[in-house]
């Protein structure tokens, strides 16, 4: 075991090493819920009330917390793309370090870029006038963590079996637009049309921003709290599996 946590160190070492080199890449990776935050925000104030909700920065903080979580961890394999191109996880796979620990590492760099992008959401969503339980807000970082693990697990993975931007990103494209429209990240899917509604119970992402919201206004009793972590352990564990499986293949 102290094998495995030196190993995942010393990937996780280098993989930091190589976004501080240029670390705006964490700002600009932040950018797209931030502009959400600022420029519709102020249109979804007047309509809150119309959904049950009292605050109208409350609710869309946490949907923009997993809208980081998934579209800034999905393009993490992007990076891995040019590291195999370059023979840095070939040279990786000779050494007696763990599979896992190669992905592991990994996935740490990664989540530790959500966690600083997540708290300059959560801080420029208070600024604005978010008013969350403290509590709450924790608890949602924490389900928003597992669900950016998850997509930067499946992301490697992906990026191993393609190995090719051009034909990762349009199925990353291919995957997200329904998720980001049937998860009620913007608005609650209790406002579209019942047969819409039916079809994002079948989405897990839904569960999980309805458990994220029902965190920030410390509702941990709503059955939204549970079935959003429920899903979040659940994509979190089956999308290590995968990357693990796939660090592990003799022709990754």
């Amino acid at each position: 075991m102290s094998t495995f946590f030196r190993d995942s160190f010393i990937v996780f070492r280098r993989q930091l090493r190589m976004n501080l080199r240029n670390p705006a890449w964490v700002i600009i990776g932040a950018l797209q819920p931030i502009l959400y935050l600022l420029l519709f925000g102020p249109l979804l104030k007047p309509l809150v009330s119309q959904f049950g909700a009292t605050n109208g920065y409350t609710f869309l903080v946490p949907g923009l917390l997993v809208q980081l979580g998934m579209f800034g961890a999905f393009f993490a394999g992007f990076g891995l793309i040019a590291e195999w191109r370059e023979g840095v996880v070939e040279a990786e796979r000779v050494t007696p370090a763990s599979r896992t620990a190669l992905l592991v590492g990994r996935l740490m760099r990664d989540l530790l870029q959500l966690l600083v992008q997540a708290l300059i959401l959560i801080g420029l969503g208070t600024a604005m006038g978010m008013r969350p339980s403290w509590g709450g807000v924790v608890a949602g970082v924490g389900i928003t963590v597992l669900v950016g693990g998850a997509c930067a697990a499946a992301s490697n993975a992906l990026a191993l079996t393609t190995k090719s931007e051009d034909v990762m990103a349009p199925v990353i494209n291919m995957v997200m637009m329904p998720v980001l429209l049937l998860s009620g990240i913007m608005l609650p899917m209790t406002l579209g049309p019942a047969w819409l509604e039916r079809i994002s119970d079948f989405m897990p992402f839904r569960w999980i921003v309805d458990g994220v919201r029902s965190s920030f206004v410390g509702d941990f009793a709503a059955s939204g709290v549970m079935w959003g972590t429920t899903w979040a352990l659940a994509l979190f564990a089956l999308a290590v599996w995968w990357g693990t499986a796939t660090f592990r293949k003799e022709n990754a």
